[in-house]
């Protein structure tokens, strides 16, 4: 029996469609056409509502401009913008769509005013969009929120225990708009990774046994068998994941596609974005540390990623006075010096001589030093910081203003609204950050994509039902 033949219909917020789902990347990376011109193919197409583009108004290289000089009022500017940019998507998936498939929207529940965020769109699309996916964080909010709209949700989870504890703090209280679960690979998935403190990322496990488990505690719920859960990154081909299909021990699965839908006609990123992605080879999609947000996250391992490499190797520890250990005075200002080691200062010497001549200090006590121009850079975005987040490790940015732990902004990580829109309004590959799964090196050995064919969504979609 063929895939296709084996691939059933499932029920998808309230809807038979084929279980194939597009992942909701970002920034700029799936949008509204994207989303439209999945559904149509009988799946679930995904709109990524995190600062999504209003059109008419620019390219994203526009959204850089804000009227204020006030931090809050350029973030309640940006939750605007993400709402008014949210629905108009959601019409344009819904156009789209031609009323077939299902349409989703999807959120970090990290960003910046996340809460008004889906109360604003969701309460002007009714009927358009269908369900909500949300990960990066613990989204204890998401199934009372999507309650009051009528609309399924999908929290994004990466472990069993996760799932657990959203659901007795929380989910059990909203069971009936329980859509499924997506299960992200945190060793395979692009953009930002559910990697547990006690889990090695040198050391990834295959996610059988661990949707399984996922699956078990899903029926010690009483949720049973038939709630779908999606199984994202690392999902390339259906060739390679026969076993899944129809296989009562795992129950009711669909497969989430983040990375190929990146290369579509349809897909809104910049053409030499995609080029790139034709050229990556197998080792390029790191994980790393990076992400102001906390999260480890999968990028291609570019320039801008090097850089910031290169700069936390660029780090000594301080004291702010002498002792025996921290004997070398180093004047970061004419009267104040900081003291290193003695190593630590010969080195510092050296890396001033290359250059670095500003030493920065970091949370850990420790002072990383840059070029005069990256200082500069660094002051810069963090006076000109949006709020994207709800907590920035980069900016010190802290959405509850009430919080008596401040966050002391930290040099070692970088302004990702910034980089983010750079990629998707310039095509920035190298200088940008560019986040995708790690399968994306297989964009250059797969025949699909021979002399840097790109496919439109339909012939993807058509594909990828023959199990290639």
């Amino acid at each position: 029996m063929s895939i296709k033949d084996q691939l059933k219909e499932i029920e998808i917020s309230g809807a038979r469609v084929l279980p194939l789902v597009e992942g909701g990347k970002g920034i700029a990376a799936s949008d509204g056409l994207s989303a439209g011109s999945w559904a149509a193919m009988d799946g679930v197409g995904t709109i990524s509502a995190v600062n999504p583009h209003v059109p008419g108004q620019g390219d994203y290289a526009n959204m850089k401009s804000y009227s204020s000089s006030i931090r809050l009022e350029r973030h309640k500017e940006m939750i605007e913008r993400a709402i008014a940019g949210g629905i108009a998507q959601a019409r344009i998936a819904y156009e789209t769509a031609c009323r077939r498939g299902r349409i989703h929207i999807n959120v970090l529940w990290e960003m910046g005013g996340v809460d008004e965020i889906l109360h604003g769109i969701l309460s002007k699309v009714k009927g358009m969009v269908h369900g909500v996916t949300c990960g990066a964080g613990m989204p204890f909010r998401l199934g009372e929120i999507c309650a009051k709209y009528d609309v399924k949700y999908y929290p994004i989870v990466s472990s069993a225990r996760a799932f657990g504890i959203l659901w007795k703090r929380a989910y059990n209280k909203f069971s009936q708009w329980l859509g499924g679960v997506v299960y992200e690979d945190p060793w395979l998935a692009g953009g930002h990774n559910g990697l547990s403190n006690n889990e090695d990322e040198a050391q990834p496990e295959s996610p059988e046994p661990r949707v399984r488990e996922l699956r078990n505690v899903m029926r010690s719920f009483g949720i049973g068998d038939l709630l779908p859960i999606f199984m994202a990154g690392g999902v390339w081909c259906l060739s390679e994941w026969v076993n899944w299909i129809n296989n009562p021990d795992l129950g009711t699965i669909a497969f989430q596609f983040g990375t190929r839908p990146l290369l579509t006609q349809e897909s809104p990123i910049p053409i030499t974005w995609k080029k790139k992605l034709l050229t990556l080879k197998r080792g390029d999609v790191v994980l790393n540390r990076f992400s102001p947000t906390g999260f480890p996250s999968s990028a291609v391992k570019n320039n801008m990623l090097i850089n910031l490499q290169q700069r936390s190797a660029r780090q000594v520890p301080f004291s702010a006075v002498p002792d025996a250990t921290y004997t070398r005075p180093f004047y970061q200002s004419p009267r104040t010096p900081l003291f290193l080691t003695s190593t630590d200062y010969d080195d510092a010497m050296r890396w001033v001589k290359e250059g670095f001549v500003v030493g920065m200090k970091t949370p850990s006590r420790t002072i990383i030093f840059v070029t005069a121009e990256e200082s500069q850079e660094i002051m810069h975005d963090r006076l000109h910081c949006i709020g994207c987040l709800s907590a920035c490790k980069f900016s010190g940015w802290r959405q509850d203003a009430d919080s008596k732990v401040p966050i002391v902004p930290d040099p070692r990580y970088f302004c990702i609204q910034k980089s983010l829109q750079r990629i998707a309004s310039e095509g920035d590959a190298e200088n940008a950050l560019m986040f995708c799964g790690h399968q994306g090196y297989r964009f250059a050995e797969d025949d699909f994509y021979k002399d840097g064919y790109i496919p439109t969504v339909k012939e993807l979609v058509e594909r990828l039902q023959t199990g290639l």
